[in-house]
């Protein structure tokens, strides 16, 4: 039974924006020193491994969660933050806001799920708003970021896509460990290839870089994740889903305060267009604010 969102469940609601929102933060920051598949490797690494011994080997889905986590982690992620070390962090947070637009195209194109009105009204307005905001100065000489965060986002959708297969036969946490289970090796093996050899970057990072991982791999996946599949437990995906809509919001005061990163006038009015699309689409009015009037 689904039960109204008192003090604790909106704190713990909260909390799933702003631990994902400055994980941008300080990823762009561990940019600094780690190359974007090898941090992300690490990540991975240390969140399946304080989560392999509590879930059992989800046998007779591991060929699937393989390619799943080829699609939706590796790619996905490799794209997304090299995207994130060319881009200023507020920019790519709110590019990768798009990854909702792609999940409703590639759930009408593979799924047959047509979108609904009101859905194609907030894709209009928030492609309107990538728009805009591509077309602004922090993108000039940076495009190719910005197709990096873009295809990241498609990926992105195209894993959700392939873990609907599972028809829910895997729960959450189950998943996300065994995503990295296999993801972590999957993005070493690319960053050898791509950066090289991944172990004087590991030798030298400092206790700065090594918290960067620590956060995003602890506090971004494990508790983040751990967060959002506790409120998905107790509250209606349209009760759940508009608080992601703030990631954008905490990454772009996240990076103000700990990056010194200003977004621009041009930007957050794109990045706003951006956001009314995302939330035209998230948010059922009636249901969400019913729900936060009795808390």
């Amino acid at each position: 039974r689904l039960m109204p969102m008192n003090a604790k469940d909106l704190l713990i609601a909260l909390f799933v924006p702003l631990s994902w929102g400055l994980g941008f933060v300080a990823a762009k920051s561990g940019l600094d020193h780690f190359p974007p598949l090898l941090i992300m490797s690490l990540r991975f690494f240390i969140s399946s491994f304080l989560l392999v011994w509590f879930f059992p080997i989800p046998k007779g889905f591991l060929i699937k969660i393989f390619y799943i986590a080829f699609v939706s982690a590796s790619l996905q992620y490799g794209l997304t933050f090299s995207g994130l070390n060319i881009l200023d962090t507020s920019t790519a947070s709110l590019l990768i806001q798009t990854e909702v637009i792609f999940g409703i195209l590639t759930a009408a194109i593979f799924l047959k799920e047509m979108p609904t009105k009101k859905q194609i009204v907030g894709i209009l307005i928030a492609c309107i708003g990538t728009i805009i905001l591509l077309g602004t100065p922090s993108i000039e000489g940076k495009t190719f970021g910005a197709i990096l965060v873009l295809s990241g986002a498609f990926c992105w959708a195209l894993g959700q896509v392939m873990v609907r297969s599972l028809n829910g036969k895997v729960n959450g946490f189950t998943l996300i460990c065994w995503i990295g289970i296999f993801s972590s090796p999957q993005m070493l093996i690319m960053s050898f290839f791509i950066d090289g050899n991944p172990i004087p970057f590991i030798l030298s990072a400092s206790f700065i870089n090594w918290f960067t991982v620590f956060y995003l791999g602890v506090i971004m996946t494990v508790l983040g994740y751990g967060a959002w599949f506790y409120i998905l437990s107790k509250h209606p995906m349209p009760v759940a889903m508009p608080f992601l809509l703030l990631i954008p919001v905490t990454a772009i005061l996240g990076a103000a305060i700990f990056l010194k990163e200003y977004p621009s006038l041009d930007v957050i009015f794109g990045g706003t267009i951006i956001i009314l699309g995302i939330s035209i689409i998230l948010i059922d009015p009636k249901i969400f604010f019913s729900k936060l009037r009795k808390y």
